[in-house]
């Protein structure tokens, strides 16, 4: 079982402050990541989603656990009646005009061992979201 942590890490065309807010707050966050009505940066704060994806509902369960304003935002991250737990992790990094964002996501070996908590599927997922979904929402392409 690999207890790596899934690191991934992007630099966005956009200021600190606007990568905060989209990591941060509840209204920027379901323009690009998921809608969670209840979420606000404070440590303890629990909330949840729920994700469908091949005719299953994955409800998330989050509660979180580090904030810097800015800077860090961290999170539990299980599964409603799954085993494990695993902690997510936001970091950000002025680069002059640019930020980058690293994400780090540990625990995954936590989960049980089949193909839905595979860690090609976070790979994926976090591919997806840091380095399409939340890119296009900083750095939208005017036509």
């Amino acid at each position: 079982m690999n207890k790596e942590p899934f690191v991934i890490g992007r630099t966005y065309n956009a200021p600190n402050e606007k990568v905060w807010k989209a990591i941060s707050d509840a209204d920027t966050m379901k323009q690009w990541y998921f809608d969670v009505p209840e979420f606000k940066p404070e440590v303890g704060l629990e909330f949840g989603f729920t994700v469908h994806s091949k005719g299953r509902e994955y409800v998330h369960l989050c509660k979180v656990t580090e904030v810097v304003p800015g800077k860090k935002l961290s999170y539990s991250w299980r599964y409603k009646g799954e085993e494990g737990n695993s902690i997510v992790t936001f970091e950000l990094f002025d680069e002059g005009e640019n930020t980058r964002l690293k994400l780090t996501h540990t625990g995954l070996e936590t989960f049980p061992p089949v193909a839905d908590f595979a860690r090609t599927n976070f790979e994926g997922g976090w591919n997806q979201i840091i380095g399409t979904d939340l890119k296009n929402f900083l750095e939208p392409q005017t036509v």
